[in-house]
């Protein structure tokens, strides 16, 4: 049976609950797909608890309600809703969809290649090899919109961010930081290793889902002829 998640009130109309432990770095995969399992839960929910807001981050979750005026505060019954339900939660996978990525490595579009490859002791080659044979799973969106933090990484690829970070990413940049990879959908500052780029629009606000990419979701790399 899954540990009591730890809830705690954010501001005048969220609630914060988090569900790996206290000294845990980051959330395994098991855990991280209970967690999309709540989500699903809590999107059948949404009128019925006043939901605004179901926002799933890396072994939390984010809730934010919005009550008519006058209207007594939800949270202290939502806390007690979200504690019965994690625990009625089952362990098991969702059936998210699979996104091939296109990829171009190195030269321009991916000046820390040679950095990544020195790090780890492996050729550029290696690094991509590693890089599109992997399967991702994107544990959840944030950062900016359409970000997707990606676990999967080989961990041989692993590399701390960069001492200095750039001022300015373009959108479409593939990159490395610690232990995931992601892809830049906006032009930003940012500290990860870039290793290649896409043309894949992972942000449109017109679409529907707005983001490309979803908790849950699969991603390849392929590596673009050069």
């Amino acid at each position: 049976m899954s540990s009591p998640p730890r809830i705690v009130r954010i501001g005048e109309d969220a609630l914060l609950c988090t569900l790996t432990a206290s000294d845990a770095a980051a959330p395994g995969l098991p855990l991280q797909q209970q967690l999309w399992q709540l989500c699903a839960r809590l999107e059948t929910e949404r009128e019925a608890l006043s939901l605004l807001e179901i926002v799933p981050g890396m072994g939390n979750l984010l809730l934010r309600w919005s009550v008519p005026e006058g209207a007594p505060c939800p949270y202290a019954a939502l806390k007690k809703h979200l504690g019965t339900l994690w625990q009625e939660t089952p362990q098991g996978d969702i059936a998210g969809h699979t996104v091939e990525i296109p990829v171009r490595y190195g030269g321009d579009v991916g000046p820390d290649l040679n950095d990544v490859a020195r790090h780890c002791g492996l050729s550029p080659d290696e690094v991509i090899h590693l890089h599109t044979h992997a399967i991702y799973r994107v544990f959840c969106l944030g950062f900016q919109p359409g970000f997707a933090y990606l676990g999967g990484l080989d961990t041989r690829l692993h590399s701390p961010r960069r001492d200095t970070p750039r001022l300015a990413i373009p959108a479409g940049a593939v990159a490395i930081g610690g232990s995931q990879t992601g892809i830049y959908p906006l032009s930003t500052p940012g500290g990860w290793h870039i290793i290649g780029s896409t043309s894949v629009r992972l942000f449109d606000p017109a679409a529907t889902p707005a983001a490309l990419l979803q908790p849950g979701d699969t991603v390849r790399f392929v590596k673009e002829a050069q």
